[in-house]
């Protein structure tokens, strides 16, 4: 379908977090300019001064460079269409709307907004339209007015009759009747551009090959590809994406923390994971794998393959993913991830936190449930004795107590109390007995931690409390089973 170096862009508005439906867009302009040995392009779109917030555009930077998605032009790098930010490019879109005018594709009008709710008709919709009263000044009266300073909006000049037809590469060819279009505004009043308009100067001007946006923006195609046609531009290839859905009915909401990147991020999911999770919402790859690094996305990538139907965003794939992703890193890179939430549940400095990461890299799904999993190692919990039974190891609490007699002695003797010093002396004396691990290896694990689960078993344990605290809890299990 691609056969040349596509250009894309990613073109976001500061005005808050970054929404995981916007940030699929980008990802799917990433992957498609990369797929094909183009460029990705960052574009800020801050025409809508009212609804900016503060901060906005280094959160764009932050979230796109944190989920590795690195552009090739943009407001911080360059680029040869620079500048990158609309707000800086306001007079080329006056002098493109000036154009249109010439053109006879557009007009000035300077109704006020009083005037304006006095002139609007009702379609046969239902919809409340402009009645383009001003559409039919003469040239003399509009230079004028212009001469009177009188304030003015410039709109685009559609078509009474007939179609517009245009393509999208998901949902095909899609026709709108022309009597259905509003004479939209170009040009606000205070000289800025709408956001329909900016756009499409920007991505002539910028070179621009194909746009990928959210399906949201389908109904606005049409005056798009009237725009191209009126400045006798080439159109770029279009693509627009499903909505990202909480469920059939509902939109992820901000509110419930399941919208933004951060809060997935705040929730202990890895960049990587959200990635590549985001990609299979509304894509699905030929083989049906699932877990993909950004490299494997890039190749994989077709658009072919993005669906029209809503995507469900489900919170059980996205933990699965990110689990697959984080038994994927480095022991290094775990240790790195997860230290931050170790500290959050356990304050000793003496316990070994290479063992506790070997146990908990492959037990843990997201790093926030790890705090949880730690609450028996600073303190150890109080428990009762039926804690010890367990029908599958033929463990109960007589004989629990007999196998912390045996291990206590053995454990005492050893000078290196490394992990697999613990486990050759405990393996060495159920070798000899002659019987199962977990009749020795359940009550250990019980002792230590006072849980019916734990991240790594009696023998992890031991070594992540050390020696001293091993023996220490060992003795309480055996007097609280004389009890």
């Amino acid at each position: 379908m691609f056969m040349k170096a596509e250009r894309t862009r990613f073109a976001p508005s500061p005005t808050g977090y970054m929404h995981v439906g916007n940030l699929r867009t980008a990802l799917y302009a990433y992957l498609l300019a990369k797929k094909t040995g183009g460029s990705f392009i960052l574009r800020i779109e801050d025409t809508d001064r009212e609804r900016e917030v503060e901060g906005s555009t280094e959160i764009i930077y932050e979230t796109l460079k944190d989920a590795g998605l690195f552009w090739d032009e943009g407001p911080d790098v360059g680029g040869a269409y620079a500048p990158y930010i609309q707000s800086k490019r306001k007079g080329s879109y006056l002098e493109s709307a000036k154009l249109l005018v010439e053109k006879k594709a557009a007009y000035y009008c300077f109704c006020s907004k009083e005037q304006l709710e006095a002139r609007l008709n009702k379609d046969i919709s239902g919809i409340s339209r402009y009645d383009r009263h001003c559409r039919s000044l003469s040239e003399d009266e509009v230079n004028q007015r212009l001469g009177n300073n009188e304030p003015f909006v410039i709109r685009q000049k559609m078509p009474r009759e007939g179609t517009t037809v245009f393509n999208d590469l998901v949902y095909g060819d899609i026709s709108v009747e022309n009597a259905e279009l509003e004479d939209q505004i170009l040009i606000k009043s205070d000289g800025m551009p709408t956001y329909n308009f900016a756009n499409v100067v920007d991505d002539h001007a910028m070179n621009i090959t194909c746009v990928i946006r959210g399906n949201e923006y389908l109904s606005s195609a049409p005056k798009y590809t009237l725009l191209y046609r009126a400045f006798g531009w080439d159109i770029p290839s279009y693509i627009h994406c499903p909505p990202v859905m909480k469920d059939h009915q509902h939109k992820l909401s901000k509110r419930d923390g399941d919208a933004g990147y951060q809060d997935f991020k705040d929730k202990g999911y890895l960049p990587a994971a959200i990635i590549n999770y985001l990609a299979l919402l509304g894509w699905s790859p030929k083989d049906e794998r699932e877990i993909f690094s950004l490299e494997q996305l890039i190749q994989a990538f077709e658009v072919t393959a993005i669906s029209k139907s809503p995507a469900i965003f489900d919170p059980q794939k996205l933990r699965y993913i990110n689990a697959e992703h984080i038994r994927a890193l480095s022991p290094e890179t775990f240790k790195d991830y997860a230290l931050e939430f170790i500290k959050q549940a356990v304050k000793r400095e003496d316990i070994d936190t290479d063992v506790l990461c070997e146990a908990l890299q492959p037990r843990c799904e997201v790093f926030t449930e790890i705090p949880e999993k730690l609450s028996f190692i600073d303190e150890l919990p109080e428990y009762d004795n039926d804690l010890f039974y367990n029908k599958k190891m033929k463990c109960s609490a007589e004989t629990a107590k007999d196998a912390i007699l045996t291990m206590l002695p053995v454990l005492e003797q050893l000078a290196d109390f490394s992990r697999q010093s613990v486990h050759d002396a405990l393996f060495s004396l159920i070798e000899k007995a002659g019987v199962k691990n977990g009749l020795y290896l359940w009550p250990l694990r019980v002792a230590l931690s006072g849980l019916p689960a734990t991240p790594g078993g009696g023998v992890e344990l031991a070594a992540i409390l050390g020696k001293t605290e091993t023996l220490s809890r060992l003795n309480k299990a055996v007097i609280q089973l004389e009890t």
